[in-house]
């Protein structure tokens, strides 16, 4: 496939996923957005099942090469918090349909255990961070997965705040919100 055909193919599964569910989009409705036949789409995927999962596997090795590029990993888990929220918060404002993408397919019954390892590998590694956190007292001793939820969930929100201009993104409101965050879930 061209590389020109596959990014198109890729986007426009991408934002009929991330506004119709899986459920709802079909390979013609993909093939008619990408402006590709729907057999070109057959050439090169297998079935909608296949396709989905190309691109979820896609999107999250991107969101957490964005997560993870220069990494600080001799600093403390505050630097590394301020880290990880600044490039997931950069990641999700920059490609919200791939951001939108994975929040709303991550769990979905369609993923093959390649996708899922995939995802679980990114979410193991802010596992670790929160754990050790817990482990040196400078996180609350909550379950990752609640602590996780109190930072990941609203910053979905913010997101789509912006998007709608209902919320005027500003480095001086990023600062505030990350601080706000940490002190959610650190102890001081």
């Amino acid at each position: 496939m061209s590389n020109q055909k596959q990014e198109a193919i890729f986007e426009a599964a991408m934002q009929l996923f991330a506004e119709r569910g899986y459920d709802g989009t079909t390979v013609p409705m993909i093939a008619d957005k990408a402006k590709v036949g729907a057999g070109t789409i057959y050439r090169y995927f297998e079935n909608k099942e296949s396709l989905v999962n190309s691109l979820f596997t896609k999107c999250v090795l991107q969101f957490s090469e964005a997560i993870r590029s220069n990494f600080p990993s001799e600093t403390n888990v505050r630097e590394k918090f301020t880290h990880i929220f600044n490039r997931l918060f950069e990641f999700a404002r920059h490609n919200v349909n791939a951001f939108r993408f994975i929040n709303s397919h991550h769990e979905g019954h369609y993923l093959n255990e390649s996708s899922k390892k995939t995802f679980n590998d990114f979410l193991d590694f802010i596992i670790e961070l929160i754990e050790d956190g817990k482990e040196r007292g400078v996180i609350r001793s909550l379950p990752s997965c609640a602590l996780i939820a109190l930072v990941y969930e609203p910053i979905v929100k913010l997101v789509q705040l912006m998007e709608t201009g209902e919320l005027t993104y500003t480095e001086e409101l990023v600062k505030e919100l990350e601080e706000s965050f940490w002190n959610a879930i650190g102890i001081s």
